[in-house]
């Protein structure tokens, strides 16, 4: 009897939301790029509340040792993906802030970095499932927070880079404002119809460039 409950606290502790080990040898990682593969799909299918590792085991042909030998849980699997599209997302904002010399190329970074966000989510009906599972896990929502870091991280060394004489504090509320009102406006604009989430994300890039560029005059 008083076994059972460490057991079972154990089993608990283990499922944390994260990878078990990384393969270091192709078959492992071919396995284990087939589980993502699979599990993709079937989010893209059933949404992610409706994923199961018993599906994935089916549909990608392996036992569950072999799965739960990387994930030991669906949210590791959700978490890896969304850490995937994170690493596009910031190689995207890199590329953009690299050609930055002046404000007026900040603007025109910016109005990139939305477009492109934009054509992102749209494109990776994934992607866009996995943000709306962030609301409700807490290990997501530690991924999503990290990522807007890093972002406004990137976006701050610009911003100094540009305004060397002003407030570092200042910058990096700017940085992480912006960056958040960035990612926001994208999302709301995915939620709508074609045309009129078009013309949300031509509205919102005027709008923020007007507001970054009268904060940053003061």
């Amino acid at each position: 009897m008083s076994e059972q409950p460490v057991a079972t606290r154990r089993r608990q502790q283990e499922s944390t939301g994260r990878l078990r080990r990384i393969p270091s040898q192709q078959r492992g990682r071919e396995r284990f790029e087939k589980i993502l593969t699979v599990a993709a799909e079937l989010i893209e299918s059933h949404g992610s509340d409706g994923l199961k590792m018993s599906e994935i085991v089916e549909k990608a042909g392996l036992s569950f040792g072999a799965l739960y030998q990387y994930f030991p849980d669906k949210t590791s699997i959700i978490r890896t993906l969304a850490e995937r599209f994170n690493e596009e997302g910031r190689r995207c904002v890199e590329e953009e802030l690299a050609k930055v010399t002046d404000a007026t190329d900040l603007q025109g970074a910016l109005a990139n970095i939305v477009d492109e966000y934009y054509a992102f989510f749209l494109s990776e009906p994934v992607m866009r499932d996995i943000w709306h599972a962030t609301h409700t896990d807490k290990l997501l929502r530690e991924v999503d927070a990290e990522d807007m870091e890093f972002h406004a991280q990137m976006f701050l060394a610009v911003l100094l880079r540009l305004w060397p004489d002003r407030d570092r504090k200042e910058l990096l509320a700017i940085a992480r404002l912006t960056m958040q009102l960035l990612a926001a406006a994208v999302r709301y604009a995915v939620s709508l119809d074609a045309e009129e989430g078009a013309q949300a994300i031509a509205l919102f890039k005027k709008m923020q460039i007007v507001d970054i560029g009268r904060l940053l005059q003061q």
